[in-house]
């Protein structure tokens, strides 16, 4: 554990002394969904970013459950440099959700589990000054879920007859905003 903890500490000076941004997402603030993040630099034109975005909504109309929860860490490269222009990355991130898909939005069926994500984002970092930019970005790719089918109307049991979870995959858009970023150093 004492290895650990120094392991720890280290790693968090180290990264004190590069450029590092704490972010928050405005364009989903307005729907009260918080997202927030932290960018790191870790080489010439690459830095490293990390991000959580939170729904707690029970639901958005009273009967659709729309509780959520997304990590997603993310390799990035800067063309131009870093914080400075656009930028591709490479993320995996895992999710724990209550929702309704989008295609039961007529029914009383939702979905309980968690998955993983694995995909891409582009990018354009515009500087407002030394110490804010914005973070322009839109994301997608793969989404793996695990899940069982529950109905919101207290019906008793499972819509679905997976033996264990039930499982779904799909191409996705899921990640987007402008982030208003604060370098911290």
């Amino acid at each position: 554990m004492k290895k650990l903890s120094a392991l720890i500490v280290l790693f968090i000076s180290i990264q004190l002394q590069s450029q590092t941004f704490v972010k928050f997402n405005g364009a989903t603030a307005a729907i009260l969904i918080p997202n927030i993040g932290i960018e790191t630099s870790i080489g010439e034109k690459t830095t490293f970013s990390a991000d959580v975005m939170v729904s707690f909504w029970e639901s958005f109309n009273g009967n659709n459950p729309m509780k959520f929860i997304t990590v997603t860490p993310e390799i990035r490269y800067h063309f131009k440099e870093k914080y400075n222009g656009f930028y591709a990355g490479a993320h995996i991130g895992a999710d724990k959700y209550e929702i309704q898909k989008w295609n039961y939005w007529d029914t009383n069926k939702y979905e309980d589990g968690f998955g993983y994500r694995i995909g891409a984002t582009v990018g354009y970092n515009l500087k407002i000054n030394d110490k804010f930019l914005l973070d322009i970005f839109v994301g997608g790719g793969w989404h793996q879920g695990f899940y069982h089918g529950k109905y919101n109307d207290g019906t008793p049991g499972r819509y679905e007859t997976a033996p264990n979870w039930n499982k779904s995959g799909e191409w996705l858009p899921y990640r987007g905003g402008v982030m208003l970023s604060y370098k911290l150093n």
